[in-house]
């Protein structure tokens, strides 16, 4: 499965990053192509390209602040949960990930 999404939180430092190092490396222990773009104090890092977001099952948002750019995920199924849920339960996560591109 190709997963992309954005991970934020309000510092745009600690959980932004812890998050999408967690996503990351649960969706490669489950085979999965994941890309995961953060959002904060520092900008935009590791954009998402538009062949990325075209060749996504799923895309998650990650995020405890509002995030830009949603309206490239147009007629994609998105699931949005809190950083902290992250860092938490990143596995159940990308399971929860499975479920909702079935």
């Amino acid at each position: 499965m190709k997963i992309v999404g954005i991970a934020a939180c309000t510092a745009g430092i600690a959980h932004t990053y812890i998050a999408k190092e967690k996503l990351i490396q649960a969706g490669i222990d489950r085979g999965h192509d994941i890309h995961i773009e953060t959002q904060g104090l520092a900008g935009t890092q590791d954009g998402l390209t538009q062949q990325q977001i075209d060749e996504a099952d799923v895309v998650i948002i990650a995020a405890d602040i509002k995030v830009n750019g949603r309206d490239r995920f147009k007629n994609k199924k998105i699931v949005e949960v809190p950083t902290g849920l992250v860092v938490k339960s990143p596995n159940k996560l990308v399971e929860k990930l499975e479920e909702v591109k079935a």
